[in-house]
């Protein structure tokens, strides 16, 4: 268990949300921010209803003042750009010897960027993008992936631990980020072979639990089976993180494998059905929605 800190938590989306409340949950003190007040004051509210105090700021430079943690959870890059440089900025805000955590899913070059700009101030910096969906933040199980020094690891693993259920230190800034890339390409592979799987057993007339039972204990088993095999059968695409998100997660995945030389054309490939599912009008549906361009198709 950490010892209470001082901590600031900007960005309380479907993610940011619920590990802020776990922050609180475990002894620290909290400050919110987020962009449209209203949320941060909607959180406010629901920790107050479990007898938790947090107080609200009104923009990033507040929350971050005088803070031993300052932790942040936003969109892509221009919303982390806007948040954490620049004289309003919460590195602008904060003191020699604090830390600055990322858990926004962003490029490896902002990471670079950051932990520079950081560093020049004294701060302690770690890039530290998440996996396990909206379900591990709110159950407090997300595995975080982390790129910075040994210095920050080992001040942030302590906090960190209030949602975590694995934490590893993947190598010096930016490498969290760059892990991230490589666990939405894992992902994007798995979904598309899982949405091929599930029409044609569809179509085949199985009993659909039943080649749930006889599969998913096999070599063929993955996290994405286990959790979205029946409620991708039953049409059911509500469960966290959207098509929207994750075309932007490839984005910047593409985009650094065109600069490492990298072919990655299943990605390419998913990326673009991805786009057919948002032609379906699926943008804000999570990623299990990717099986809604496949037809049922059916046994003649």
């Amino acid at each position: 268990m950490s010892k209470p800190r001082k901590v600031a938590f900007l960005g309380l989306g479907t993610m940011g949300g619920p590990m802020a409340g776990h922050l609180a949950r475990a002894g620290h003190t909290v400050t919110l921010y987020n962009r449209t007040r209203s949320r941060a004051e909607a959180r406010q509210a629901l920790l107050a209803a479990e007898g938790l105090s947090v107080r609200t700021a009104d923009t990033p430079a507040e929350a971050a003042a005088g803070q031993d943690v300052v932790m942040t959870c936003v969109g892509n890059d221009a919303d982390l750009e806007a948040v954490v440089l620049g004289s309003g900025g919460v590195l602008a805000a904060m003191a020699p010897d604090a830390l600055f955590i990322d858990h926004t899913s962003a490029s490896a070059a902002i990471a670079r960027r950051i932990a520079e700009e950081a560093g020049g101030r004294g701060v302690l910096a770690l890039d530290a993008p998440v996996s396990g969906g909206q379900a591990g933040a709110e159950n407090g199980s997300l595995s975080i992936m982390c790129g910075g020094s040994p210095e920050a690891m080992e001040a942030a693993e302590p906090v960190m631990q209030a949602y975590a259920a694995r934490i590893v230190h993947v190598g010096g800034p930016g490498a969290g980020q760059t892990t991230k890339m490589v666990n939405q390409l894992c992902i994007a592979g798995l979904l598309e072979g899982l949405s091929e799987a599930i029409r044609f057993a569809q179509a085949a007339g199985l009993d659909m639990d039943k080649v749930f039972e006889a599969v998913s204990g096999g070599a063929a088993q993955s996290w994405q089976m286990v959790n979205r095999w029946k409620t991708m059968d039953a049409g059911e695409f509500d469960f966290g993180f959207a098509v929207d998100w994750m075309r932007k997660d490839l984005a910047i995945a593409l985009g650094e494998a065109e600069r490492l030389g990298v072919a990655l054309p299943v990605a390419e490939l998913v990326d673009g059905f991805y786009a057919e599912v948002q032609q379906l009008g699926g943008g804000r549906q999570d990623t299990s929605a990717l099986i809604r361009r496949l037809p049922m198709g059916g046994a003649s």
